[in-house]
């Protein structure tokens, strides 16, 4: 069952709505003020909470600024309940954060709807999201409410990209959330001498250029389409707008860093492994990001030796050496730019 908190001064509303709330199968908790009300959230962690504005001890707008503050309600979905329609207040509970909006006088269908319709938002944004335009999109529907930020799924831009095209270099100024719809890209960082390593090659379904839009700071990366590729850009102030919002804030979280710890292994190995293991590690990245790993078909793919070289993090002339030497040794097949991985067993044995 469902746990309702109302916060309402005027005792014979509180009690009609309470009713009408019970009647529909919620078990519901009334405060009279909003300092109580807080108190309460804190106890009972309520699903919802349905909060007047003018109230006597802490208003609304004080009730809700208590709640953003605490990490424990700050998550919470709050309908303001009042008999304020004017426009500057919506557009003030909008910016705290509110949930939606329910003006006095309104009947049963109306506030039950609202309380269905936001409690079926947080359940559809506490689900996995894919990390895909789609999922993105569906994210931002689950989360409009009177703030009405459609708009975010409307102004993406979609962007074609030709071989060796660069989305951002480092110093650049974050314009927004990428996402890498079809195609390769690389990340990589440039040393003062010349020499580029690449830090991660993305595929289809993945997000970049997020750090900076996190950390408020200039890319701290380049990236660069290895071949063609179309990607998704998401405004910058959009991003930010997500992110008031807590339970969507984890959501990105969760989505956008999921890969932190492989890059760290990386780095590590990068200081640590030999050329050959080094190798042996990216042709079965490659292997695993770009192939069908249910095909039989063995995994093949063109890339430029710089490109390889540089996300072994080793001249181009040793991985040219250790290239052929992998294929004197029957692990790989080479044609042109295209490497054929013909013995996966034993690049792993290598790698381990």
């Amino acid at each position: 069952m469902k746990k309702i908190l109302l916060i309402e001064d005027n005792p014979e509303v509180r009690e009609n709505t309470s009713e009408i709330l019970e009647l529909a199968g919620y078990q519901v908790t009334s405060a009279e003020n909003g300092k109580m009300g807080v108190e309460l959230a804190v106890n009972s962690k309520p699903d919802l909470v349905i909060c007047d504005i003018m109230m006597p001890v802490l208003d609304g707008y004080g009730t809700l600024h208590m709640l953003n503050k605490n990490p424990e309600t700050a998550a919470l979905p709050f309908i303001f309940l009042t008999a304020k329609a004017e426009r500057t207040d919506i557009r003030k509970g909008m910016e705290m954060g509110a949930d939606d909006y329910i003006t006095k006088p309104f009947d049963d269908i109306e506030l039950l709807n609202a309380v269905e319709s936001r409690l079926r938002k947080v359940e559809a944004i506490r689900k996995d999201i894919q990390p895909t335009r789609d999922g993105v999109t569906e994210l931002i529907g689950n989360i409009q409410g009177i703030e009405d930020i459609t708009k975010i799924s409307s102004r993406q831009q979609i962007k074609h990209l030709k071989k060796r095209d660069v989305i951002f270099t480092e110093g650049d100024t974050p314009q927004g959330l990428y996402l890498l719809n079809s195609g390769k890209v690389k990340l990589y960082k440039s040393h003062e001498l010349g020499k580029d390593f690449i830090i991660k090659m993305l595929q289809p379904g993945e997000f970049f250029g997020y750090m900076a839009l996190l950390e408020d700071e200039f890319h701290a990366l380049s990236a660069e389409a290895i071949e063609e590729s179309e990607i998704t850009i998401f405004p910058m102030e959009d991003f930010y707008k997500l992110l008031t919002h807590p339970m969507v804030t984890q959501q990105f979280v969760r989505m956008l860093t999921g890969n932190l710890q492989s890059e760290h292994d990386k780095l590590i190995a990068l200081a640590y492994s030999s050329v050959r293991k080094r190798t042996a590690e990216a042709l079965l990245e490659l292997r695993v990001r770009y192939h069908n790993l249910k095909s039989e078909k063995p995994f093949t793919m063109a890339i430029a030796r710089e490109d390889l070289a540089n996300m072994v993090g080793t001249a181009t002339e040793s991985l040219i050496r250790t290239l052929s030497d992998f294929r004197a040794e029957g692990h790989i097949e080479i044609a042109g730019s295209s490497i054929t991985v013909v013995n996966t067993a034993a690049l792993e044995k290598m790698r381990n």
